[in-house]
């Protein structure tokens, strides 16, 4: 038995992921014949607002919901398969329980994702050529039902897409050190990720004291902070900030260049802002973590016009230097601290 089934977490993450009418359409076969034009259009303006190249072209998918479920659970399953044999080692009706919550969780997360994401970049999964992972991943449903919703111009709303996404990539890829650095931290969470029995019991202690101290009984890492080890704590805090930067700074760069390129690009972005602000859905995004990566992009936003204003645009390839050169999670906070310490 594996630590996660993955086909349990793909089944409820496609009965989740719902459906779309023009899903398979020649409106999704148009797009997906307008991506690679779209992309490398986008990468040489990412490439002259950022000062970042990469080599080579990515792979370009325009993919169902399904799809992109698929392709993160195979992304996942090979993150996770150093640590398979170990967690996997558990016996018993408690340990089957498990596996199939952790399952359910994934799948949940994925099937509630799969409805809102518009473009990934994927630096795990290897290319259709075999090499090291590169592909850029538009959920052709989401963004076409948000442009039909929003009376968006397609070729102006997808354009605004790449951009994000081939930011992303020249982010991992022009940088020469954060591919490995990402996948390190990675590779840290999965190492430290240890049966631990008793950990149902602890966690509902734990839950109990924030409500007697009249605190949120679930935090901005969610339930996967809440069944992680200390270890794992303090590495999830470099992901956060490392993410909060990269995410603020996707987002700075894709506005730059709309607002020069795009007739429409303000009411895109407020839109956009509108729906991730979106109160509907903000409990369930805090039970699953998800809350923190809604506000990565406001608090790196934030933390790039703060550096920006004090320092100047060029003061944010400090960052880029070396993993020692990354903001904390508190300087993301205060950028001026973070500035003072890279000088």
């Amino acid at each position: 038995m594996t630590s996660v089934d993955w086909a349990t977490a793909t089944r409820v993450a496609g009965r989740l992921s719902g459906s779309y009418p023009l899903e398979g359409s020649y409106h999704e076969a148009r797009f997906a014949a307008q991506a690679p034009g779209l992309v490398e259009r986008a990468s040489a303006l990412v490439e002259a607002e950022t000062g970042l190249t990469a080599p080579g072209s990515p792979d370009i998918a325009v993919v169902s919901r399904r799809g992109w479920i698929e392709n993160n659970i195979a992304s996942f399953s090979l993150l996770l398969a150093p640590a398979e044999e170990r967690l996997s080692s558990e016996k018993g009706v408690t340990s089957r329980m498990a596996h199939r919550v952790m399952a359910a969780e994934l799948g949940g997360v994925l099937g509630l994702l799969s409805r809102r994401v518009l473009g990934q970049y994927e630096l795990v999964l290897p290319t259709s050529d075999g090499g090291a992972g590169d592909t850029l991943f538009f959920v052709g449903p989401n963004v076409l039902s948000l442009e039909r919703q929003h009376e968006f111009r397609p070729d102006e709303f997808r354009f605004w897409v790449a951009l994000h996404e081939c930011t992303h990539r020249l982010q991992f890829l022009g940088v020469p050190w954060m591919r490995d650095y990402f996948l390190g931290l990675v590779e840290e969470l999965v190492a430290t990720a240890e049966p631990e029995s008793g950990r149902v019991a602890r966690v509902a202690s734990e839950m109990r004291e924030a409500a007697a101290a009249g605190e949120p009984l679930v935090g901005e890492t969610g339930i996967f902070g809440l069944f992680a080890t200390p270890d794992q704590r303090g590495v999830i805090s470099r992901v956060q900030a490392l993410m909060s930067l990269l995410e603020g700074h996707g987002h700075v760069v894709m506005d730059r260049i709309g607002e020069r390129e795009l007739v429409t690009q303000h009411r895109m972005s407020q839109v956009l802002q509108a729906r991730r602000k979106d109160r509907r859905t903000a409990l369930f995004m805090r039970l699953i973590g998800l809350e923190m990566k809604m506000r990565q992009y406001e608090l790196g936003a934030k933390f790039i016009a703060s550096v920006e204003r004090h320092a100047g645009w060029s003061a944010l390839d400090r960052a880029w230097i070396g993993p020692q050169y990354l903001p904390t999670l508190e300087e993301i906070d205060n950028p001026v601290a973070w500035l003072e310490r890279v000088g």
